[in-house]
């Protein structure tokens, strides 16, 4: 195996671990909180932690990686993820467990922006969309075991956060077996009002491919977020919730790597419109069967099928969209979409619960979808040929 290819399989593994201790974050604590009296919609402000944290750093993040390098970014990240796993089981308090989610989010923002722009910046153009779904596919494996460490809380609340640590220390360490680079270099200085330039000119080629980012975090934090109080309180047990979680996750990971080598044959765009509608057409259809186990389980499972690459194929359309010397800036705004989604998504989803009780949850969802898809289909192609003019 040549160093790229190692550096490519340790760079997955740990975003793989990343994801593992996500995925079990979110349902697991909600659990916690709605055993313990919490209401919904605190349980989704605390849900927001992580995406707040991910949103304080998001301004400051490109400078370092610019000065310091890929290798470095991830050390730290990993090392505040795996310190702040550890201390969830000292004291269970809502603003404790609110700062260290927060703390969470910082590390892995770090972590998951070193590593995208390190994948996207060293793939040819006719692998990118391979190596990203391999990405997002490694991650997905992580998310889809997390939640499965929810009954553990049945057993020892401690247990879950414990196993979680562990697991990303021992990715973390392999980490420092890698050569560091750095992403491509501009002339100007690196300065936070250089980096807000950054950012409109990127804003400016490839807006609509943050889209989808932004809706894949909505998605997947009131899923696991708000989804699992709506579905407690509609009498479904704990084990049938983590289930039907890790149903979307293995969904997402069965269709990964296909929808991305078929987004490099067929267009970014073109996979995104369609996997977008199918999803608006299987949460319409997991809101009329969620009353049965079997019949939420594959109309869930069916979902992540179609909409759980959404993530992945928008940093593909995004690198399809900007000038190569903007990639970091547009990775990180591809971060900076996911939480603004995943922040929106526990706070609306708690409120949704709290005040529509005879509506189903999943409607939110598919509204988003169709929507995006809408979006996408009327101005996607204009994005397309203005960012074809200036790299021409």
């Amino acid at each position: 195996m040549n160093n790229n290819n190692f550096r490519f399989w340790v760079l997955v593994t740990i975003v793989a671990i990343s994801g593992f201790s996500q995925g079990m974050l979110l349902p697991l604590i909600a659990v916690i909180f709605e055993k313990g009296g919490v209401s919904s919609s605190l349980n989704g402000l605390n849900a927001t932690a992580l995406y707040m944290g991910i949103l304080l750093v998001s301004p400051f993040m490109e400078a370092p990686l610019r000065k310091y390098g890929y290798k470095p970014t991830i050390i730290i990240g990993g090392g505040i993820v795996v310190c702040a796993l550890a201390l969830f089981p000292l004291w269970k308090s809502f603003w404790f467990w609110f700062c260290l989610r927060a703390l969470i989010g910082i590390g892995d923002h770090a972590l998951h922006f070193a590593t995208q722009t390190w994948i996207t910046s060293s793939s040819p153009s006719e692998k990118r969309g391979r190596n990203i779904s391999l990405y997002g596919l490694f991650f997905g494996i992580g998310f889809a075991s997390g939640p499965l460490m929810t009954p553990l809380v049945d057993i020892n609340q401690a247990l879950p956060f414990i196993v979680s640590s562990i697991l990303c220390l021992v990715g973390w360490v392999f980490v420092f077996t890698l050569k560091n680079e750095f992403p491509e270099q501009e002339v100007e200085i690196n300065s936070f009002f250089n980096t807000i330039k950054r950012f409109r000119k990127t804003m400016k080629y490839g807006w609509v491919a943050f889209l989808p980012p932004f809706c894949y975090g909505f998605l997947e934090s009131s899923l696991n977020g708000s989804f699992p109080v709506y579905a407690l309180r509609s009498d479904i047990d704990v084990t049938s919730v983590s289930l039907v979680l890790t149903a979307f996750a293995i969904g997402s990971i069965i269709t990964q790597l296909p929808l991305g080598v078929l987004s490099d044959q067929y267009g970014r765009r073109n996979i995104l419109m369609i996997v977008l509608l199918l999803g608006f057409l299987t949460f319409s259809a997991a809101s009329i069967f969620e009353q049965s186990f079997i019949g939420l389980f594959v109309t869930v499972l069916l979902s992540g099928m179609v909409v759980g690459s959404t993530f992945s194929l928008g940093i593909s359309y995004m690198t399809d969209l900007v000038p190569k010397n903007l990639l970091a800036t547009g990775n990180l705004l591809c971060g900076i979409f996911f939480s603004l989604g995943s922040l929106s998504g526990p706070i609306i989803g708690g409120l949704f619960i709290q005040f529509f009780e005879r509506i189903s949850f999943f409607y939110i969802i598919s509204t988003m979808l169709l929507f995006l898809s809408i979006v996408i289909y009327v101005f996607g192609k204009k994005t397309f040929s203005i960012a074809e003019q200036h790299q021409s």
